[in-house]
């Protein structure tokens, strides 16, 4: 029933994004531009989306080797599964079947668990936060007098927005250093819970708590999430190359530090749980380059459509391919975020 009614919600908002998105706007004209873009600048695009994954996948392996050594190729195949799953089905599922299906395929290594992978995931969106937030800051401090002009006070709020965000992914980043200090605290607390309360649910979620907890291990290691963060920045930079490159297309006045900006925005509206962030994509970029930097609202439009099909297209092909040679479908993708995350066993 909850799975029903998370779908609706999904569709509703999807349909209310979209129809601001194309509100007011020439189908006809953004048709145009879709096919008058130029070919060479697509293609560096879509090229950015296969190192995009590629990247993602190194840097997860680097933060999983507290937990065991994974190969780059099911760290990559998982990677790509878990971005396809994120693109059919809402609310991020695939960051839950990412690490479930990296579990399955892992099972020689002894302390490999979804729920330990889950939390180097965890770790990995805020090193994201963390990496935007700089590129984001280099743009309004240094490079931003562009989107400056084009909007002062839209530009004095992404200030402001950027700071909190700052300092709420620092926050979170020292209570995870605290609690990775001591992987069994929160267990032990719990494992008393079920002795008083003779409560089986304390006890699972004590185990899971500790495998949690355990994934956490690279924090307690700077060395290793130094080299998480600094595969970071050419990560991001690839993704703001891509970004660009598809402003260039469309001969959009966006210089490459703009992509900065707009690529800060872009993260919120990926944070819309719609199915392949549907929506929430394609009018967080529409807002970003119409406010900031003046673009005609059709450009916008045409530009946003080829971006999203660019970010979700190769990921999807290659994770639907990797789930298919795995046997599992797309029900099955979804039966793995109901259930996956509350299970205690070996791949829990």
């Amino acid at each position: 029933m909850r799975s029903h009614l998370r779908a609706i919600v999904a569709v509703a908002l999807v349909a209310a994004l979209l129809a601001l998105f194309f509100h007011d706007v020439d189908l006809w004209r953004v048709v145009a531009d879709v096919a008058h873009a130029r070919p060479e600048w697509l293609a560096l695009s879509l090229g950015t989306t296969v190192v995009n994954l590629a990247i993602r996948a190194w840097r997860w392996k680097v933060l999983l080797e507290p937990l065991g050594s994974a190969t780059f190729g099911n760290a990559f195949r998982a990677t790509a599964v878990g971005f396809a799953a994120t693109s059919v089905l809402p609310a991020r599922a695939g960051e839950v079947i990412r690490p479930y299906f990296l579990a399955r395929t892992e099972r020689h290594l002894e302390r490999m668990s979804a729920t330990g992978a889950f939390a180097t995931i965890v770790l990995e969106r805020l090193l994201d936060t963390v990496t935007v937030l700089v590129l984001l800051a280099a743009f309004v401090f240094v490079f931003g007098r562009e989107g400056g002009a084009a909007s002062p006070a839209a530009f004095a709020a992404v200030k402001w927005a950027g700071a909190l965000a700052g300092l709420a992914a620092v926050v979170a980043l020292a209570v995870l250093f605290v609690l990775a200090g001591d992987s069994g605290r929160i267990a032990r607390a719990l494992a008393r819970l079920e002795q008083v309360g003779r409560s089986a649910l304390a006890g699972m979620l004590a185990r899971i708590a500790e495998k949690f907890i355990r994934g956490l291990g690279a924090i307690r290691r700077p060395g290793r999430l130094l080299v998480a963060l600094l595969w970071s920045f050419p990560l991001w930079l690839s993704i703001c190359l891509g970004i660009w490159a598809v402003t260039r297309a469309f001969d959009l006045d966006v210089p490459f530090t703009g992509s900065f900006l707009l690529d800060a925005v872009l993260v919120l509206g990926v944070a819309v749980p719609t199915p392949g962030a549907i929506g929430g994509f394609h009018e967080a970029f529409r807002v970003a380059a119409t406010v900031f930097f003046a673009v005609p609202d059709d450009a916008a439009v045409a530009a946003a459509i080829v971006l999203h099909a660019f970010s979700i297209g190769p990921s999807l092909v290659l994770g639907l391919l990797f789930a298919a040679q795995a046997g599992l479908s797309v029900g099955g993708m979804r039966h793995l975020a109901d259930h996956a995350p509350v299970r205690s066993g070996p791949a829990a």
